[in-house]
């Protein structure tokens, strides 16, 4: 018999939603539980890697409406996701997990220079690797980070969590009868215009058929389930 692969997930959590009820910043109860819950799902055998954004820190949209230059405001975003790594990585550690924090940008004092072989070696290894920095280059967003980085250390699936339980017809939030969908194809989500991720981060995994996991990480137990491959969420895929 062939030997099954192990399963090796990319979790792409938005900054805000480390910042929970308090809107900005970290809340540091939102931090705990979420460690918590990625170490629960390395002890299960499942090989985690992280990105997260930096919205919670800062948005440079309002100073770009203002003039300011575009490349110097994604570059404080990406730095942003420094920060969010480098409290997530601490809380993992204090926790009793193993992480590695990796950026696109060398910062030798505080961060790991990225690569896709150490990624895909620490992994391997049973630690959490957190990615941070973005892509290294302004003008893409932290979803289209997120599916880069998922191809590269080649990982199972990317799971993306939000606020609602999988990708719907409408806002769920606005119109209470909207369909929820179990599965759809990259082709579907195109054509039904559904806004799953960017259209950059989208044609990226339609293109490597990296599958991608809408599901909610506020459901109880959700991300456990999505994690292990269980139904949960909607998957997107060929």
């Amino acid at each position: 018999m062939a030997e099954q692969k192990t399963r090796r997930i990319l979790l792409k959590i938005s900054g805000e939603a480390l910042a929970g009820e308090d809107g900005f910043g970290i809340n540091p109860a939102v931090l705990a539980a979420t460690a918590s819950s990625i170490l629960s799902v390395q002890q299960q055998g499942v090989q985690t890697a992280l990105v997260i954004g930096g919205g919670n820190i800062f948005r440079g949209a309002a100073l770009q409406q203002g003039g300011f230059d575009r490349v110097a405001g994604d570059q404080m975003g990406m730095l942003a996701t420094i920060m969010n790594g480098i409290a997530m990585r601490e809380e993992l550690i204090k926790q009793g997990g193993r992480c590695t924090l990796m950026s696109a940008y060398g910062i030798p004092s505080i961060t790991r220079q990225y690569q896709a072989r150490e990624g895909r070696e620490l992994l391997a290894s049973g630690e959490c690797v957190i990615v941070s920095g973005g892509t290294g280059a302004p003008f893409f967003t932290t979803d289209t980070a997120a599916v880069l980085r998922a191809i590269e250390l080649d990982c199972t699936e990317v799971l993306k969590a939000t606020k609602v339980d999988g990708v719907y017809s409408e806002d769920p939030l606005k119109n209470p009868q909207a369909e929820r969908f179990e599965r759809l194809s990259f082709n579907e989500v195109i054509r039904r215009e559904l806004k799953v991720m960017d259209l950059t981060a989208f044609a990226l995994a339609k293109e490597h058929n990296m599958p991608i996991r809408v599901f909610s990480m506020q459901k109880s137990e959700a991300f456990m389930k999505a994690a292990l491959g269980q139904a949960e969420g909607t998957v997107i895929s060929d």
